[in-house]
């Protein structure tokens, strides 16, 4: 495993152990020293943006195999995928990030599109159609399942994010003819 790879999965089991993620947690996590941290990541913005794609590129590979399935199997891959505490830290630590330093505000913007480009991607891959808007709306959703996950932690908010993602899913798509 390369020394990035090695910093960005031990910042991730930082966010799931709850810990602070600060640049001395994470080069030691990492076996690396400091100096090679911030060689690849100069801020923590930039080591938490560089996590936040890393857990995407994981949340993605978990859900290819659902993106081919009827709405409420993906609704159940998305739930698994909102129940990941260390995905809910990072996402929260970006946005208090964003709200310190309103010149991080562009690079969320673009953070968000790309987001929301896979999760368009992936939603026709499962034969689903959504026009921006409800892009917008499924996404709402997502972050707020995966949210009151993170604050309730009980078995009854994960049920309850796998029915609203289930609900979700099925007002915004729309079967496209084959």
């Amino acid at each position: 495993m390369d020394v990035r790879t090695r910093i960005l999965d031990a910042a991730l089991a930082l966010l799931g152990e709850g810990g602070e993620l600060t640049q001395p947690r994470v080069s030691r996590a990492a076996g690396v020293r400091q100096s090679h941290l911030t060689y690849y990541f100069p801020t923590i913005t930039d080591l938490l943006q560089a996590v936040a794609r890393h857990s995407l590129d994981q949340l993605a590979k978990d859900l290819g195999a659902a993106g081919g399935k009827r709405p409420a199997s993906l609704a159940d891959a998305i739930a698994r995928g909102t129940a990941d505490k260390r995905r809910v830290r990072m996402m929260l630590g970006l946005v208090a990030a964003t709200d310190r330093d309103a010149a991080l505000k562009p690079r969320m913007r673009a953070f968000v599109k790309e987001l929301r480009q896979r999760i368009s991607a992936m939603l026709q891959a499962g034969s689903l159609d959504v026009d921006p808007a409800q892009l917008a709306f499924l996404h709402t959703v997502v972050v707020g399942a995966a949210v009151l996950q993170l604050a309730r932690d009980d078995a009854e908010a994960r049920k309850e994010a796998r029915e609203s993602l289930k609900m979700a899913l099925e007002c915004v798509g729309r079967k496209k003819a084959r």
